[in-house]
């Protein structure tokens, strides 16, 4: 049997930018992809704390270390610069990788910046 698991979380990440004006995608400082293997064009969902708003985007490169969190084209009618939202991707696994499965977790501060790796 396979099972839908969590993948990936970044955890209460700020958005930085909200830009109507721009083909649709979540813009995600390299880095923090890095941190939880989060691939550039991969499908994303992100849920909004202020707002409760619950979408599936896709993902983009930002430049590293920039703390970049930006909601692009109709995403970004779904919050605003300041929100706090979670980003989480969910993968298909196999009983047989359900042994060693670990999804990965990241906890942001208030600068976008890992601040604690809940689980790798």
């Amino acid at each position: 049997m396979l099972k839908q698991m969590l993948s990936a979380k970044i955890h209460r990440a700020t958005v930085t930018q909200a830009n109507l004006d721009y083909e649709g995608s979540l813009t995600i400082d390299k880095d923090l992809m890095d941190a939880v293997g989060i691939a550039s064009f991969e499908r994303i969902k992100i849920y909004n704390i202020n707002n409760g708003e619950r979408f599936d985007t896709y993902a983009i490169e930002g430049p590293r270390g920039s703390g970049i969190i930006g909601l692009n084209g109709a995403a970004a009618r779904k919050g605003m610069a300041g929100d706090l939202i979670i980003i989480v991707t969910y993968g298909i696994y196999s009983e047989e990788e359900l042994k060693d499965y670990h999804p990965r977790i990241v906890l942001l501060n208030d600068r976008n910046q890992v601040k604690k790796v809940l689980s790798r």
